[in-house]
């Protein structure tokens, strides 16, 4: 490329995502003026809960509106505390925690703060699209580990040790996750700290999903190895406050010290207001406990229909135990899963994601986080293009 504007070698290495074709797609049709339902949607149907938004609305008015603390401010880094104590079993003290500008922040922070080129990383697949990204911004080498939809996309601890070398350094785990909504169970997790202690390895764990499981047990892992993990979570799942870029970390206290002397040169704090907001969520958290169960009975039901519509078609689709998404097989309408995603675009009006970018090969990501009426008119969709 010709002229100053040269793009460096680390620009130039982030893939370009195999799905925008299908959203700009999607965009288009529906500048058209045709209905098009978008199931690819990774965020709550649900409105912030009101005690919350009330929270925020009073910080503006007094004035809350000002930089704070890179790491946060006090009260609610001390809220976050007391949420690992209470709901994790996890001790990180407040000055062992920081905020964030969403959750993908306090990754993207943990990654450069922990990482050196050529270190190897294992991440089960499919996975969430930015956690190979990340890895390779920092000059590490991200190491897929394939689950199967036939197990339910669970983790198969032979071979992840398998993946292990003198190079790898570190274990991401996001469970529940997203895309599959596999939920790891309490022997997988402690298996997999094991294998961190006996090779001294960091695990870098993703929870932002925790609240929203569903016939399963929720465990964070750092129970069983607290001195190797990092566990990062944030307000925008299950408080419907996706918009809000409230994340957070908690781990060994020199490790969020270099977090936030990243942060301090980067981002500086997250949104004071926002800050508050949560503050509310968490310290309010019997109000926030309803607004919980409430979302996730409607994602239980949704679920359900999902799952048992889909595989009626002839779309294996295993039952998630977490998040809120499904992996559907899409071999029936196309072998390629971007080709099949397409078709059930142009064809059925749908807007999926195709697993690609995954590393789900024939599988394309449904999210059940909208209304019941969209998810029966989508199957209605779907059962006429595959007959």
């Amino acid at each position: 490329m010709s002229g100053p504007f040269k793009l460096s070698e680390r620009a130039q290495s982030l893939k370009p995502s195999a799905t925008v074709a299908v959203t700009s797609r999607a965009l288009e049709l529906q500048r058209q003026g045709l209905d098009v339902i978008s199931m690819s949607v990774g965020e709550p149907d649900f409105d912030t809960p009101p005690h919350v938004k009330a929270a925020a609305i009073q910080a503006i008015e007094q004035g809350k509106t000002k930089y704070t603390a890179v790491s946060g401010i006090p009260e609610l880094r001390e809220a976050i505390s007391e949420k690992f104590r209470r709901e994790n079993g996890l001790h990180h003290a407040p000055d062992s925690v920081t905020v964030t500008s969403g959750g993908k922040q306090a990754l993207f922070n943990a990654f450069f703060a922990l990482l050196d080129a050529g270190d190897e990383v294992l991440i089960p697949a499919p996975y969430w699209v930015s956690y190979p990204e990340m890895v390779a911004l920092t000059g590490a080498v991200p190491v897929s580990v394939p689950t199967s939809p036939d197990t339910g996309f669970m983790l198969d601890i032979d071979l992840l040790a398998s993946k292990i070398t003198p190079r790898t350094r570190m274990i991401v785990l996001n469970s529940p996750s997203n895309p599959t909504g596999a939920v790891f169970p309490p022997d997988t997790l402690r298996a997999v700290a094991e294998l961190a202690q006996q090779h001294n390895l960091v695990i870098v764990t993703d929870e932002i999903y925790e609240h929203l499981v569903y016939d399963a047990e929720q465990v964070s892992i750092g129970t069983y190895a607290p001195e190797h993990t990092l566990t990062i979570n944030g307000a925008s799942k299950a408080y419907a406050m996706t918009g809000w870029r409230i994340g957070y970390a908690g781990g060994p206290k020199h490790v969020i010290a270099a977090m936030n002397a990243l942060q301090s040169q980067s981002t500086s704090n997250a949104s004071s207001i926002s800050q508050y907001a949560a503050l509310a969520a968490l310290v309010q958290h019997e109000e926030t406990t309803k607004f919980i169960e409430m979302a996730k009975a409607a994602y239980r039901e949704r679920r359900g229909v999902m799952v048992q519509g889909l595989n009626a078609l002839g779309l294996p689709t295993p039952t998630p135990h977490g998040a809120f998404y499904v992996m559907a097989n899409t071999d029936r309408i196309h072998e390629n899963e971007l080709e099949a995603a397409r078709i059930i675009l142009d064809e059925a009006r749908v807007a999926v994601v195709p697993g690609t970018d995954f590393a789900a090969p024939h599988q394309v990501r449904l999210s059940y986080a909208t209304s019941m009426e969209n998810i029966q008119e989508v199957l209605r969709r779907l059962g006429q293009l595959v007959k």
